[in-house]
């Protein structure tokens, strides 16, 4: 056995075993540093872990999961993570309660229609000639026509092109715009009725109940805006069908926009829900 001393110290094979001398002072933790420097340690020597060492806390490297562990593994699904999705801007609807049941159909009211009679006018003859016409280039560059049946109103512009209000059908918007061509063929234009189409719709209703318009804007705020200072009814922008309402606290709802007679019955449908839950109690 190979054995030495160095400096008070006994050497055992290769291990070191500090024996305290009489002749040395109390360690310092620089001296106790300087020998773990300069002698090796055994393993069972090494510091335990302690609390104020952060890299002591690491737990070991260990393996790599395996490919079964990753397939059992599965991220959580958005119904596990979110089991009730609620939007607060859309309102539980009044399950079984439709326009239908209770006799509510929205009303045309107006019809705004346009037609191209294909030639130039001149507009003065026109309002010398024909009956129940007014022109005043100072006010408006038209000429104002009127028939009583339908009753309807026209404008016409000196390009040709005609606009028909009033009426409260199609086929009556239609038949209007027809004798106002004939009117004018009489006068000697060469008028010809072409591209006739129908630009606006405005339909009317009554629900029969009162309607809490602020809480009905605070739901719908993305759709609607209601100032009461500025106009008394709620505005409503429904996307689809792209209809406008007008919605009253007195339950009267104007529907405008449309180009076909389905899209305001589509609108109110889609609207008298979400009104029912908003009736004043």
């Amino acid at each position: 056995m190979e054995s030495g001393s160095r400096d008070g110290r006994d050497v055992h094979h290769g291990a070191a075993m500090v024996m305290p001398s009489p002749l040395h002072e109390p360690m310092t933790p620089m001296t106790r540093f300087m020998d773990q420097q300069i002698l090796p340690r055994t393993p069972s020597e090494h510091p335990t872990p302690t609390t104020n060492n952060p890299t002591s806390l690491m737990p070991p490297p260990s393996a790599p999961p395996s490919h079964h562990l990753l397939h059992s593994i599965s991220a959580p699904s958005p119904a596990g993570l979110y089991p009730n999705p609620v939007s607060p801007r859309t309102p539980l609807s009044s399950a079984g309660v439709t326009p239908e049941s209770i006799g509510i159909e929205p009303q045309l009211q107006n019809i705004v229609s346009t037609v191209n009679l294909g030639c130039k006018l001149d507009l003065k003859k026109i309002a010398l000639h024909a009956r129940n016409a007014e022109y005043n280039p100072k006010r408006f560059a038209a000429v104002i026509m009127r028939i009583r049946d339908p009753r309807t109103t026209a404008l016409v512009f000196s390009s040709g092109k005609m606009v028909c209000t009033g009426a409260k059908s199609e086929d009556l918007s239609r038949l209007a715009a027809r004798k106002y061509a004939r009117i004018i063929q009489k006068l000697g234009f060469p008028a010809r009725f072409m591209e006739f189409k129908i630009q606006n719709m405005v339909g009317s209703c009554d629900v029969k109940f009162p309607i809490r318009l602020e809480g009905l804007v605070v739901q719908h705020s993305q759709f609607s805006s209601y100032e009461p200072e500025l106009f008394p009814g709620l505005i409503y922008r429904m996307v689809k069908p792209r209809i406008v309402l007008l919605i009253f606290v007195s339950g009267k709802v104007v529907l405008t926009g449309a180009k076909e007679r389905t899209e305001i019955i589509e609108a109110f449908h889609n609207i008298y829900p979400i009104l029912k839950n908003f009736k004043k109690t």
